[in-house]
């Protein structure tokens, strides 16, 4: 019997970094997280195509421009307001608060800049408008079950990316 590979409706649990436009490390996740191949639910479709035959063991390193990952920097995302109105602890640089869009959806904002009473906050993901590269690491592959083929997210560590 051969090794199972990664196709439709397999569960794969995997292990990846992030790496930024700088080559730097942005996230590291050495704990297995798990999706179910070919829902398009969990990665980003470059990701999922480059796994696609793999076992488990195989080491996959995929190079993302802005529109196949976090896409480009959109500067409607960006605010300035007077620092009075901010609260005491996002009065620094690189803090970071939930708040919710004029459609109710909630979004991350980064405090980015402080300078002359104004205070610049970012609603763009962090890595917007960069090239990131993805080491992922497959660890484990089985068979979906139906309800996870239904639901197309592993009943596992489901998988989150940054």
């Amino acid at each position: 019997m051969s090794d199972p590979v990664v196709i439709k409706n397999k569960v794969v649990s995997l292990v990846y970094a992030v790496h930024n436009q700088q080559d730097e490390l942005f996230e590291y996740r050495d704990l297995p997280v798990s999706y179910v191949h070919g829902s398009g639910a969990d990665l980003f479709p470059k990701i999922e195509e480059a796994l696609e035959g793999h076992a488990a063991g195989d080491r996959v390193v995929v190079h993302l421009s802005p529109p196949d990952a976090f896409g480009e920097r959109d500067p409607k995302l960006t605010f300035i307001d007077d620092i009075e109105n901010a609260p005491p602890e996002l009065r620094r640089i690189g803090a970071e608060f939930e708040a919710q869009n004029a459609k109710s959806e909630s979004i991350m904002l980064t405090v980015k800049h402080i300078a002359d009473g104004k205070i610049t906050v970012d609603a763009n993901h962090p890595l917007a408008g960069q090239t990131v590269t993805f080491e992922v690491t497959v660890q484990d592959i089985r068979d979906a079950t139906p309800e996870e083929i239904r639901n197309g997210r592993s009943d596992g560590d489901p998988l989150v990316l940054p």
